[in-house]
């Protein structure tokens, strides 16, 4: 992917399996030469592979921590990183969201490849793979908009990965909900599956949040 070659562990998400991943670089502006300037802290929640934390590292990030709930994914992250020469910038942490940091972490960028399959809030996940894109009851989004933007430096800027594929008349009732809103920075429409699919990069704001979207090339689609 992007000219480079990954480690893949098992159980870990394969970003080769679906589009999703390549995406998400075209968005992030990560895939050929960046599109716009990558420096200072960037958190990445779902790191799987690694592939965007190594990216963003690798295109002038000074710190990068690479979380996942999945410990094989926080391995293979470190794997990655070592992989390509970025061990200086990347770290790779166990989390849950926000959980597995410190309190007084604040970052520049936070960002989130969500599991917006919406589920009932019942659902029991039947494999370690459903984890990267079911989210019962929407419980895991509810956080994320509530917490992330007070995990933000002053002008930081909290991100938001979501698709078609996902309930998004749910998503804004849980940004009123929680005193967030929601902006669309960029979009780019794929055929995936038989289907086409419209993946979505989201700038959350409120309370603390203040982040500018004029630091991305906003609210215009992508080609991919």
């Amino acid at each position: 992917m992007n000219g480079r070659e990954w480690d893949l562990l098992d159980e870990v998400f394969d970003p080769t399996h679906t589009a999703s991943t390549a995406v998400a670089m075209v968005l992030l502006g990560l895939s050929g030469a960046p599109s716009w300037p990558w420096t200072g802290s960037l958190l990445e929640i779902g790191c799987g592979t690694g592939t965007i934390a190594v990216s963003a590292a690798l295109a002038g990030c000074e710190r990068v921590i690479a979380s996942d709930i999945n410990p094989n994914a926080v391995r293979n992250a470190a794997l990655n990183a070592a992989r390509h020469g970025v061990t200086d910038r990347v770290s790779a942490v166990n989390s849950d969201l926000f959980a597995g940091l410190p309190a007084d972490e604040r970052l520049d960028t936070v960002y989130w490849h969500s599991n917006f399959v919406l589920a009932p809030p019942d659902y029991r996940y039947r494999s370690v793979h459903e984890r990267a894109y079911v989210d019962p009851g929407y419980a895991a989004h509810r956080r994320y908009l509530a917490e992330a933007p007070d995990r933000l430096t002053q002008g930081g800027r909290a991100l938001l990965h979501f698709s078609s594929r996902g309930d998004l008349t749910a998503l804004r009732r849980l940004a009123r909900e929680t005193g967030r809103e929601l902006r669309l920075l960029r979009s780019v429409t794929v055929p995936d599956a038989g289907d086409v699919v419209r993946h979505m990069l989201w700038e959350v704001t409120g309370g603390r949040a203040t982040s500018s979207a004029a630091r991305l090339a906003a609210e215009q689609p992508c080609a991919l």
